[in-house]
């Protein structure tokens, strides 16, 4: 198992729960989410009041288990029961037992058998939020905003979403046909799949355009921190300490561990808090601040977001926002602020349950409605893209309500074409350019840098320890 998250919540008295921990998944990983053991959680206390309406479940239950027209289980209906409380309450609480708990373990390993998917469901349709980068998925074209209505020929009717996640999944080396509905298209069209065996490399860096450290993380799972930083020290190696600046893509990505949000966007910082997650209570709240330290020596920073930006990445992008440290470019961010606890209930089976909202610096919520980039540039290279409607936090039904609302009839309306986004799909394909946010932030960042930096040593004062 990976090792223990430090975001760690409070102990206030021993139970019969095994393990918790705090993750900031957005919604279903077509292969897995997460889950690490630690301590203890509490319980709420018993009300009186609470047993009227448990006899109203009971008259219920015995009702059904005596009279459904065929014999039902306990589990079934317990199960069923459980799943419809959890249900009511928001996209994200939910209780896994058997496969589906084998399932939410296998995430902070980064490694897992299936198409490498993130979607939704919503009115029983399964939405794509994301495919990963370099996954089959990915590999096969798909898109966020796709409509997936069948699986193998099966239409998607009346099923659940860890249903339809079950079927996409499968053994390495089998094809799955999954028949889209693509806005902008005029029919649904079939592509097929073979699953993979995931082996998710979540940091991959590179030297872009000569001098420019590019940095993309696709999840927060497992030592995602370190690997940053490493990168970091390895961009400051490539470049003879003299990089211009840094972007750090952030498109796609699902979010991941609280701590290593953390970790990442402390990488950036040198002192301020970072992100403060508050609960039921008043006096429930923690706050995480920065260490002493920017790794990226004050340089430049862009931050690419997209609708696929997600939870953990939000967190980053909207500290480094807050303090003014980077620049935020690309689309609005998908709006999921909340914090999911995870508590092992027994030997296979684990409740993810909502405990908290986290806060940008400035007391910001992101729920339902997402990091706003300091500037807004369009995908141009992907032709579907005005067309294409992209699933947020505040699309799905009983989404958490961001407590500070902002009222849009203060913010001024412009329509007026902006001239930067008018170049059409395939005539910057002829011109080489395949991904128009990055090549926009590339030029963007040159532009930003001044006079060239003096040599950094890699690993010097500006390193951090880790956490």
């Amino acid at each position: 198992m990976p090792r223990i998250a430090e975001d760690q919540p409070r102990i206030q008295d021993a139970t019969q729960m095994k393990s918790i921990t705090k993750l900031l998944p957005p919604l279903a990983l077509v292969g897995a989410l997460a889950l690490v053991p630690v301590t203890a959680t509490s319980m709420a206390a018993p009300d009186p009041t609470n047993y009227q309406e448990l006899e109203k479940f009971m008259s219920v239950y015995e009702r059904v288990k005596a009279n459904y027209v065929e014999p039902v289980d306990d589990h079934t209906l317990i199960k069923g029961a459980i799943d419809g409380m959890l249900a009511a309450l928001d996209p994200h609480s939910s209780y896994v037992e058997g496969a589906d708990f084998d399932q939410l373990k296998t995430t902070t390993d980064g490694n897992y058998g299936g198409l490498g998917l993130t979607v939704s469901m919503e009115d029983g349709v399964v939405k794509v939020i994301a495919p990963t980068e370099d996954t089959p998925a990915y590999k096969a074209g798909i898109k966020s905003g796709d409509y997936i209505t069948h699986i193998n020929g099966e239409f998607l009717n009346g099923i659940t979403l860890d249903q339809a996640v079950e079927k996409m999944k499968g053994a390495p080396g089998t094809p799955v046909k999954l028949t889209i509905v693509r806005p902008g298209r005029d029919k649904p069209f079939d592509v097929t799949i073979v699953r993979e065996r995931i082996q998710l490399r979540p940091v991959k860096w590179e030297i872009k355009d000569g001098d420019i450290g590019y940095v993309n993380i696709d999840t927060f799972s497992g030592n995602v921190g370190e690997q940053v930083k490493s990168a970091l020290l390895s961009i400051d190696k490539a470049t003879g300490g003299h990089p211009t600046g840094y972007v750090i893509d952030l498109r796609s990505n699902p979010g991941g561990l609280l701590d290593q949000a953390v970790d990442v966007a402390d990488d950036f910082l040198d002192s301020g808090e970072i992100v403060s997650q508050r609960g039921r209570t008043k006096d429930d709240i923690d706050r995480y601040y920065a260490r002493p330290g920017d790794m990226a020596h004050g340089l430049p920073v862009i931050v690419l977001t997209d609708a696929g930006t997600a939870s953990a990445s939000e967190i980053v992008a909207g500290a480094l926002q807050d303090h003014h440290r980077a620049l935020i470019m690309g689309e609005t961010s998908f709006g999921k602020g909340s914090v999911q606890t995870v508590v092992q209930t027994g030997p296979d089976a684990a409740l993810r349950l909502t405990t908290a909202r986290y806060y940008t610096p400035s007391g910001r919520s992101v729920q339902a409605g997402g990091i706003t980039p300091d500037i807004e540039v369009p995908q141009l290279t992907d032709p579907d893209y005005k067309d294409r409607k992209f699933i947020r936090e505040a699309d799905l039904r009983k989404h958490l309500l961001a407590q500070k609302q902002v009222d849009n009839k203060l913010l001024e309306s412009d329509d007026t074409p902006d001239p930067r986004f008018t170049a059409k799909a395939a005539d910057l394909k002829k011109e080489g350019i395949k991904d128009f946010q990055l090549y926009y932030a590339l030029n963007t960042l040159k532009r930003l840098a001044g006079p060239a930096p003096a040599a950094v040593a890699a690993g010097g004062s500006a390193s951090k320890k880790s956490r």
